[in-house]
């Protein structure tokens, strides 16, 4: 039995296909299968069901996968330990980033990133928030960045930055008028909102429960991006509410439909998260350092009133 053996199975576990596991494992997928195989004949059991689709595990092959999670997770434990004593910044590092961060966050800090420590190789992969806690408390993450508190005593968070809301309003709308927006002036049936996945749409749900407006709508119109959101509004099918640096990209005549709050306005906490067990801590702080000194130049935000990402029944 090998770390790799472990390794490839615990990759077949996570992607369900033996093609999509050799290719995330870098190696042939003929290579990927001999070696699970081999541990089978060793272990005197099939961990895989092959004749499902997607592949399942068996029964057995379940106990197998959990006990290869905790051997491979104190493997890297091991060369963790040698770096951190080295105090050296290098090797993999996998990070999960939410869907409404990651086209604002990325470009800013990425480049500077991979050229201030060329020897880390960044994985990064988009996914949601819940996919996020899972794949942290297996294992398959490093750390990821999501708008917080999450209130998951399991995962650490180190807050990067306050992000207000921001309205968008089109010109007939009955805010457009108004130089700066309240909580109160919120209607849930005419905010048009992100598709359901999306913890920024939890966070304008709770919004607008603060206020305890009814929030059935009139219709039922929902966009998996913030750009489809502005044209919808625009076109005045109702206003939307965006994070501040999803603004900052608006052309001049775009920005003429934002709307600031008044003091303290609405705002997402952003944090870079991690499982308290995490032991790449010199990768986790170069990331924050990085992160740290290019988004103080464009966000400055600290009285603020912070909206739960959790959605509240």
């Amino acid at each position: 039995m090998t770390i790799t053996q472990l390794k490839y199975t615990l990759a077949v576990a996570e992607h369900k296909n033996f093609t999509v596991a050799a290719e995330h494992c870098f190696v042939t997928q003929p290579t990927l299968s001999m070696q699970i195989q081999k541990l089978e004949e060793e272990l005197d059991a099939k961990i895989f069901n092959r004749s499902k689709k997607p592949i399942e595990l068996t029964p057995v092959g379940e106990k197998i996968v959990e006990q290869a999670k905790v051997i491979v997770d104190e493997s890297n434990r091991i060369i963790d330990i040698v770096h951190q004593q080295k105090g050296y910044i290098g090797g993999e590092f996998k990070l999960g980033i939410i869907p409404t961060i990651m086209p604002t966050l990325l470009p800013m800090f990425l480049k500077h990133f991979t050229k201030t420590y060329p020897k880390v190789q960044l994985i990064i992969e988009e996914l949601t928030t819940d996919e996020i806690i899972r794949k942290l408390s297996d294992g398959y993450i490093d750390a990821a960045i999501a708008a917080t508190p999450l209130g998951n005593e399991a995962i650490k968070e180190r807050v990067l930055y306050y992000e207000p809301f921001v309205g968008l309003i089109p010109t007939e709308h009955r805010l457009y008028e108004n130089e700066k927006l309240t909580v109160e002036d919120l209607e849930l049936e005419d905010i048009l909102l992100l598709e359901d996945g999306h913890c920024f749409k939890n966070s304008v749900i709770n919004l607008c429960k603060i206020n305890k407006k009814d929030d059935q709508k009139k219709f039922h119109l929902e966009s998996g991006s913030f750009d489809t959101l502005i044209k919808l509004s625009k076109d005045g099918l109702g206003m939307t509410l965006l994070p501040y640096l999803n603004t900052l990209d608006l052309n001049e005549e775009d920005r003429t439909h934002l709307r600031e709050f008044t003091t303290p306005p609405p705002a997402r906490e952003v944090s870079l998260i991690y499982h308290k067990s995490q032991l790449k801590m010199q990768l986790i702080e170069a990331l924050k350092s990085s992160i740290d000194g290019i988004i103080r130049g464009a966000i400055a935000f600290s009285d603020v009133d912070i909206i739960s990402p959790i959605r509240k029944e």
